[in-house]
């Protein structure tokens, strides 16, 4: 038996590891199953090339729990490691990374999740036990080795009777951590971290039901046998060829990804690079609500199969941090703090590709069934709009997909758009105007005017609306976005004709003046316009400028300091060519208020505004003008 210390300059090592790794120290397992999963894909490796001449077979891991002696068991039949292995990668390559991790992080544990860019995987181990035993045999002719050491520099080696080629690591559970003895607690880490590792996890038995006999009588009872339960699907969809896969093999993955969601995705997208970097995935469009709330936490990032978070800022395009699924890269470090990440050259090529494969593909889709694609547009537009506004790369390829619907269904790509409404919706400036509606219920009314013009109003109804159509404003010459309550559909797209007044200029005044007194000029511009006697008398718009910079300033942005904080303004269009106008210029003074207040509160109601007690005062004049 040999004994002796580990070269290590800062004394009591693992309570130090402990303290600093507390806060994440259920990794252990990963790291150890990682471990394992290494030492099996290795031999497989040396078996393949005639360097090991050994059977590979068809080896697995096994996680086992001795609550009773309060010890965890980890067993792999990989490659296995001679004495003087045991000494050079535990003893000295391991710790050497344990000293460098706590020299940089001993004033700050912030950064402690970079332990596995340091090598101490395998030490993680003393964040849960008191005493670690190493049992492992070389896939050489040589003896197995037993290495024990209990959390002091001071460690054993000697021989051991194992005649199985592999590594059991054996974990003596501390006090402080005994939930780790317990099956739920072992298979939620394993559930969360080794899903999908490639080679077998068993742990402990399950009941599986006996095939029914042909000739079984009816009351028959289902009979179990006893089998090995394995954890982990060896060989999810992602590391699969996309050609081998199905529709309904990627929804099956999608169900075992995300057990709890029942819907099933509108489509996914196949992730599978191996230069300049290694990169595999698949990323998965589900339905979207019309709220920009990110939905974080629903991609998953691995790292060779191995869990590694399921926070993928800075990996994935923020854009498409709505979405759902798994990339999987080696060039990614199995652990890894943020700014090790942000600070990664990789991270980014990454990010880029992902942006231009979804792309692509999206591009695909609606080159092969754009009927399909508009039929889901409504639940995938939040993510290609907000796409279009962060990333640019994503925005140069969008015109080749992204919708624009009309409020009677049709659906146009920009450029479709601008050719369908050239000859129709230019005003006299040489400006295509494109009139948009964000609601079409609430602004039904000036649909209908719009249309009786022979306009097309497109609805463009997505909470980044304003911050969208900005940029679509500065990119597209001589195009502008108006939204059709904005002003008289007159006003709105600007024709070389203009109306005749039915008033003098000295009416329009007198009448103007009138309605002032009444209208509360703190939120109402009147603007007296001639307009065709059958349009509506009073008409509430809201200047299209200011309504814009409201908005973009609800969101985020918009350049206008304060704006959500201004009061709302709008405009009252009066017709002067309508009935009411000259009746209320007829009118006696009394009776001239009362009809400015309800041909106000009328055109109020129609856009949604008249509210509380000014609706409930209306609605008592209303019925009373009825008896």
């Amino acid at each position: 038996m040999t004994t002796g210390k580990i070269n290590v300059s800062v004394e009591n090592i693992f309570p130090l590891i402990k303290k600093f790794l507390y806060s994440d120290h259920e990794i252990f397992l990963r790291e150890l199953i990682s471990n394992a999963t290494d030492a099996t894909l290795k031999l497989k490796h040396l078996t393949s090339i005639g360097e090991a001449q050994v059977a590979y077979g068809n080896p697995i891991l096994e996680v086992k729990i001795d609550k009773e002696g309060k010890k965890l068991h980890i067993i792999d039949q990989g490659l296995g490691m001679t004495a003087e292995e045991v000494e050079k990668y535990i003893n000295q390559i391991a710790f050497s990374g344990a000293e460098e991790f706590l020299e940089k992080y001993k004033d700050s544990a912030k950064d402690s999740g970079v332990i596995g860019h340091f090598g101490l995987g395998f030490y993680s181990a003393f964040m849960v036990a008191s005493k670690v035993e190493i049992i492992t045999k070389s896939y050489k002719d040589e003896p197995a080795a037993h290495w024990i050491c209990d959390g002091s520099p001071e460690f054993s080696l000697e021989p051991h009777a194992k005649t199985e080629r592999g590594t059991e690591i054996i974990l003596h559970i501390a006090e402080d951590s005994l939930e780790f003895l317990e099956d739920f607690k072992i298979r939620e880490l394993l559930t969360k971290y080794n899903k999908f590792m490639p080679i077998p996890i068993k742990f402990g038995t399950k009941q599986e039901a006996l095939p029914k006999p042909e000739d079984a009588p009816e009351d028959y009872k289902t009979e179990y046998q006893e089998v090995d339960n394995f954890i982990n699907n060896t060989t999810p969809a992602w590391t699969k060829q996309p050609s081998d896969l199905t529709t309904e093999d990627y929804n099956s993955f999608y169900r075992e990804l995300y057990p709890m969601n029942f819907e099933e995705p509108l489509f996914n997208i196949h992730l599978n690079v191996d230069y300049p970097f290694n990169l595999t995935g698949i990323l998965y469009f589900p339905k979207l609500t019309g709220d920009l709330q990110i939905q974080k936490d629903k991609i998953q990032l691995y790292q060779n199969q191995v869990f590694v978070t399921d926070n993928v800022e800075g990996i994935v395009p923020e854009f498409l941090m709505m979405l759902k699924g798994v990339v999987d890269s080696p060039d990614i470090p199995l652990n890894v703090s943020r700014s090790y990440l942000q600070a990664d050259g990789n991270v980014k090529k990454i990010s880029n590709y992902i942006t231009r494969k979804v792309s692509d593909k999206l591009k695909s889709l609606f080159n092969e069934n754009r009927e399909d694609f508009e039929k889901k547009w409504n639940d995938i537009k939040v993510v290609l709009e907000y796409g279009m506004l962060s990333e640019a790369k994503f925005y140069e390829k969008a015109g080749d997909f992204v919708l624009y619907p009309t409020t009677d269904d049709k659906y146009y790509t920009l450029a479709e758009l601008k050719e369908a409404l050239k000859d129709t919706q230019t005003d006299k400036n040489g400006k295509l105007v494109v009139l948009y509606a964000s609601n079409k219920e609430a602004q039904h009314s000036y649909i209908d005017i719009a249309k009786e013009k022979g306009y097309q109003v497109v609805l463009l109804d997505s909470p980044i609306v304003s911050h969208l159509i900005q940029k679509l404003e500065a990119d597209n010459e001589n195009l502008t976005f108006t939204r059709v309550d904005a002003d008289h559909i007159d006003r709105l797209i600007q024709k070389e004709e203009d109306a005749i007044s039915k008033l003098s200029d000295t009416e329009k005044e007198q009448l103007k003046t009138t309605i002032e007194t009444v209208v509360p000029k703190e939120n109402y511009t009147v603007q007296m316009e001639a307009l065709d006697s059958a349009s509506a008398p009073f008409i509430i718009t809201q200047p299209e400028f200011m309504r814009r910079m409201k908005e973009m300033s609800a969101t985020g942005g918009g350049g206008m300091f304060g704006m959500g904080n201004f009061p709302e303004m709008y405009n009252l269009v009066v017709n002067t060519n309508s009935e009411l106008a000259t009746a209320i210029l007829n009118s006696e003074e009394a009776i001239q208020k009362d009809l400015v207040k309800q041909a106000l509160d009328i055109a109020k109601l129609s856009q949604g505004l008249l509210k509380g007690e000014e609706l409930t005062s209306f609605v008592k004049r209303s019925f009373e003008a009825l008896k």
